[in-house]
């Protein structure tokens, strides 16, 4: 099996920016004035449109760090219109490029603006109109018009930006029970990993290879009980499997009770919500390699699962098989150690 890895060195998956778009110039109040062209006419341009804010999906970027400092983000200014009916020039716009699959939200309201995974852009903040010169006000009554418009203000507005990680099998489960050392043993990912707690502190992603296809994992901090009211670390990252279309439900053959253990984690995923407790999902009892063979026959009749261990590789191949079937029928049918939330 072969893998690749993708990801990137600080993970910043939420991001406030302030966008202001560019005001509109203001027209120009101007008169036409030549040696042999007595009584000319008014020549007032109009000021430029303001340059508008669009927010972007660019499938280079992974993270949002480039927006956890640069809070606001401006466009620029329309020019003023000129005389001899020149016209300002309009304001630059702004492009915000985020990770593909970004949601953008309104801060002031929480409504969505714009999912960016299947939209390329959006426009968040419009730039203001330019005002128009004296030249457009002038008439057959009113022949020397001093009137102008004063360019619209932009837009402004505070977004959020929240990025939902795209993949294909999200590998869920309580802290320390091998979830890091999983992704590494199916890909060439190299998370952070460690014999404690809460070792991963933010989302991981590896690519793992069958044949012509590509499966995406990603590995999301540890979840405990309590983690959709806000315990630990799991409320900050469930939404980054949202998206998954397989769940990988990982657990300690060491624990008291694995059976317990997975009764805790599928309420979790009940209670966040979000269509986390319809998903397909795979159960995988890690660490099998510390378990005698009675031990072993016994977990299975307990707790159905298929049993691997990260350090031997033992049982990978019955896992990869059971995600790649699982994703091939979709939520159709339901396996032992395999099933649909119910």
């Amino acid at each position: 099996m072969k893998s690749q890895h993708r990801g990137s060195l600080s993970f910043i998956d939420v991001a406030v920016v302030d966008v202001l778009a560019g005001d509109g110039g203001n027209g120009c109040v101007s008169f036409r004035r030549e040696k042999y062209v007595p009584r000319g006419g008014p020549d007032g341009g109009d000021g430029g449109r303001g340059g508008s804010i669009v927010v972007r999906a660019d499938l280079h970027l992974s993270t949002l760090i480039d927006y956890k400092y640069r809070r606001i983000v401006r466009a620029d200014r329309g020019e003023h219109g000129r005389g001899k009916n020149q016209h300002g020039r309009n304001g630059n716009g702004t492009v915000v490029r985020v990770p593909v699959g970004t949601v953008v939200k309104d801060a002031s309201t929480g409504e969505v603006i714009v999912d960016l995974v299947r939209t390329p852009e959006v426009i968040v903040a419009r730039g203001g109109r330019g005002g128009r010169g004296n030249a457009a006000f002038a008439t057959s009554i009113d022949r020397a018009p001093r009137r102008r418009d004063q360019g619209e203000p932009g837009e402004r507005r505070r977004i959020i930006l929240e990025v939902k990680l795209i993949a294909d099998v999200g590998i869920v489960g309580a802290p320390n029970v091998g979830k890091s050392s999983i992704l590494r043993k199916l890909t060439k990912a190299r998370p952070k990993i460690g014999d404690y707690p809460f070792t991963t502190l933010s989302p991981n992603l590896g690519v793992l290879r069958l044949g012509s296809r590509d499966i995406v994992l990603a590995d999301i901090p540890g979840l405990i009980e309590g983690a959709h009211l806000g315990k630990g670390l799991g409320l900050g990252f469930l939404r980054h499997i949202e998206r998954t279309k397989v769940l990988l439900l990982l657990l300690d053959a060491g624990a008291a009770s694995p059976k317990a253990a997975l009764k805790t984690l599928r309420g979790e995923l009940s209670l966040y919500g979000r269509g986390l407790r319809d998903k397909p999902y795979v159960v995988a009892i890690n660490k099998a390699d510390l378990l005698p063979p009675e031990e072993k026959k016994r977990l299975q009749g307990e707790c159905p699962g298929i049993l691997v261990s990260a350090v031997t590789g033992y049982g990978l191949r019955p896992l990869v098989k059971a995600i790649s079937d699982l994703l091939a029928q979709g939520e159709e049918g339901d396996h032992d150690g395999m099933g649909k939330g119910s």
